[in-house]
């Protein structure tokens, strides 16, 4: 260390700062990802508003907004990484809300009037759909994987 002879305990003080800072660095890439993963959704797929519903939390449990997409096909999806409660956020339009993605695989949700976009993914994987219209796209923005199973984080 060529600073240890210029500043008192400059060993100390890069030990101490790597062994706080070491237990954090996982966190930093995984948040580092899931924005990344958000980004390219945001680039690949519109925003489209949307009717929703939220549904009731049971403490502990994720938080999941279904989302009807057609008359015969309503997407329920989990909200990651953390639980974001969208029905209690300050919109004027609790009953709508933003998303972007595909309904098979998941996408980025925000409620109308305003919030960060927030990544969903299907509450039950439904990897019998994979394939077909869309799904090279959800494969290249991060929203499935190769093998048809939708991503988790």
């Amino acid at each position: 260390m060529a600073c240890t002879g210029f500043i008192p305990y400059a060993g100390l003080v890069f030990a101490l700062t790597a062994v706080l800072a070491a237990p954090l660095f996982p966190w930093v890439v995984i948040a580092y990802l899931r924005r990344r993963r958000v980004a390219a959704v945001l680039q690949a797929y519109p925003w489209n508003e949307l009717p929703c519903r939220h549904q009731r939390r049971v403490n502990g449990s994720p938080a999941t907004v279904a989302i009807p997409f057609r008359e015969d096909f309503t997407a329920m999806f989990r909200i990651i990484p953390f639980p974001v409660p969208l029905a209690l956020l300050e919109d004027s339009h609790p009953d709508r809300i933003w998303f972007a993605g595909d309904p098979r695989f998941g996408g980025v949700v925000s409620p109308v009037g305003g919030h960060y976009p927030v990544r969903v993914v299907p509450h039950t994987p439904r990897r019998e759909e994979c394939g077909g219209e869309g799904f090279e796209l959800a494969r290249r923005v991060g929203l499935v994987r190769g093998s048809g199973k939708a991503t988790r984080t």
